[in-house]
């Protein structure tokens, strides 16, 4: 049996069949998990922080006194290594690294949430891009927290950056300044000090004038994803955006006292769209039936039925609908199947009554919901593809 395999190992035989098939990857695969990284971190700083010692030999950090974790929003491991060519940097170093997996969804906020507080999805409530708040029964952005209440009531996890600063390690977020004291920055990244930095130069700059005094910086990079999305990951735009990627880390490694630790990551990767295999929940009878909230996004679905309304028939309506282009599952089989890690009991409410893995290129949006913009995205991501879910781990020492 394969790793795969022992995940699902209570799966229908159709969500079998289309995980086999689409060549999809597991949050808890083989593969280190994202997660990992911080409490990594800070067993190379020597802090005893729980999973530190092991993440850290995961990972193969070495023993340092000042970490520089750079997050590059959108950066996938397939992604990267197929356009390695706007990267020499990057590409020297990748040969020797081991990627990471995602969450799902492979998201911003779901994966800035595993990544900064260390625990999985379904501790974290971080689901997706939108999420139904299960006090008022409406939809929630993670993204820019509208329509939730106060992040620390939401995501209740210290993080992993409070557990540093109270170890009295010296951390510092250098980032824009809208997000700055942001919901998403509360939720997720909640403990250092923030400086405030707009171009990727003025960032490098900052990080490096941070690391001359021992501690962890951590530096955000949000271009990429941009330009992916806009334009899409094999687009020139998005191969420029990697191409300043490159030169500025290039000069941070440059830059950096020769005892610091770089650990280049990223959230998640993309995919590009395939307009001939999108299906609009709110104009499709049976996909709608039944279904009373659509959470999440394109690529990664919660449906929250309306009252009465038996989740199995509505996995099997939707099976039958998108066929080989989605993995579908009730909360109790996703959650068995582990695709969001250990399950906090008031999380499982946040989690559809069935939620949809999309394969290939495929999405289904919900035009009643979502922006007329959203719907114009080309690069997506969210669903368990290898593009999606794996992300580069580079450590340079």
């Amino acid at each position: 049996m394969t790793d795969l395999e022992s995940v699902l190992t209570t799966a229908s035989s159709e969500a079998l069949a289309a995980f086999a098939t689409a060549d999809l990857v597991a949050p808890s695969s083989a593969y280190p998990c994202l997660g990992n990284v911080l409490p990594a971190v800070g067993g190379s700083l020597g802090v005893d922080l729980p999973g530190a010692a092991q993440s850290q030999e995961l990972l193969g950090l070495p023993a340092a006194s000042r970490v520089c974790v750079v997050l590059v929003d959108g950066l996938g491991y397939a992604n990267l290594s197929e356009r390695a060519g706007h990267a020499p940097f990057l590409r020297r170093q990748l040969g020797a690294s081991t990627p990471l997996t995602s969450t799902f969804p492979s998201t911003t906020a779901t994966a800035m949430g595993t990544f900064g507080v260390g625990v999985p999805p379904g501790r974290t409530g971080m689901l997706g891009y939108t999420v139904r708040d299960p006090a008022t029964g409406l939809l929630g952005n993670l993204v820019s927290w509208t329509g939730l209440p106060p992040a620390r009531e939401w995501q209740r996890e210290p993080t992993v950056f409070e557990r540093l600063t109270d170890a009295g390690v010296s951390v510092t977020s250098i980032g824009p300044a809208r997000f700055a004291g942001s919901g998403l920055t509360e939720a997720a990244l909640r403990g250092p000090v923030y400086v405030r930095a707009e171009s990727l130069a003025d960032r490098v700059d900052a990080t490096v004038a941070v690391l001359r005094s021992p501690g962890v910086a951590y530096l955000y990079w949000g271009d990429v994803d941009k330009a992916g999305h806009r334009n899409g990951w094999g687009s020139l735009q998005w191969g420029d955006a990697l191409a300043e990627l490159d030169a500025e880390l290039g000069r941070l490694a440059r830059s950096l006292p020769r005892d610091a630790l770089l650990l280049v990551t990223a959230d998640h990767g993309m995919v590009d769209v395939d307009l001939s295999q999108r299906w609009d929940l709110a104009t499709h009878p049976a996909l709608g039936a039944g279904v009373e909230l659509a959470a999440g996004e394109p690529r990664a679905l919660h449906l929250h039925l309306a009252a009465g309304t038996d989740p199995q028939d509505v996995a099997g309506r939707w099976r039958d609908v998108l066929g080989s282009a989605a993995v579908v599952a009730t909360r109790d089989e996703a959650s068995d199947q582990g695709w969001f890690g250990e399950v906090a009991d008031h999380v499982a409410p946040v989690i559809g009554d069935v939620v949809v893995a999309m394969t290939g290129r495929a999405t289904v949006v919900d035009s009643a919901t979502q922006t007329p913009a959203s719907l114009e995205l080309i690069g997506v991501h969210g669903s368990l593809t290898r593009h999606e879910m794996l992300v580069p781990c580079v450590v340079v020492a």
